[in-house]
């Protein structure tokens, strides 16, 4: 059988036996969705693929402590989850701007098309609503999914999309 018939799982499953084409294969079919995941995270596309870079060799450090009863891709989410956070909490001891430099994207006129305003508008979210909002809307995760990458119940995974769904529509509402 060959390595692209193989289930993430499977796959998974035989990095633990040390076969470093299986590690090839799942960093082929997740390098874009984690890079994408950090970009809308993140907001900056260098640190995004420092982020996806981390996560996987995190994910070869640590495929022994993947269980293959649960999914890869929860398990590998969950990662990038706490990497993302890891490097927005860095961010805010370590600012490279000052937060008044910074123009306000409502009054810029900078956004061409609705997309950038919705963009932009995530962004601003709370990390915790902006992860809920990425993982719902961007990655089509179930909320037992999100729950399982966020470390929380699918209550507060609800919650915060919820949350942020209402900041949302306050803050587009010129737009709409």
């Amino acid at each position: 059988m060959q390595l692209n018939e193989l289930t993430d799982s499977e796959l998974a499953e035989r990095l633990q036996r040390g076969e470093d084409a299986a590690f090839d294969e799942l960093l082929a079919r997740f390098k874009r969705p984690v890079l994408n995941f950090a970009y809308r995270l993140l907001n900056d596309a260098a640190d995004a693929d420092d982020i996806a870079q981390e996560v996987f060799v995190r994910v070869y450090q640590r495929i022994g402590s993947y269980r293959p009863s649960h999914k890869f891709s929860t398990w590998l989410f969950a990662l990038a989850h706490h990497a993302c956070i890891d490097r927005l909490r860095w961010r805010k001891r370590h600012p490279t701007e000052p937060l008044d430099a910074a123009p306000e994207p409502a009054t810029t006129g900078q956004y061409d098309d609705i997309g950038e305003h919705i963009a932009a508008a995530v962004a601003e979210l709370p990390a915790d609503q902006r992860t809920a909002v990425v993982l719902a809307e961007y990655h089509g995760m179930s909320y037992a999914k999100i729950a399982g990458v966020m470390k929380c119940s699918e209550k507060s995974v609800e919650s915060r999309l919820y949350r942020a769904k209402q900041t949302l529509r306050q803050r587009l509402a010129p737009l709409l």
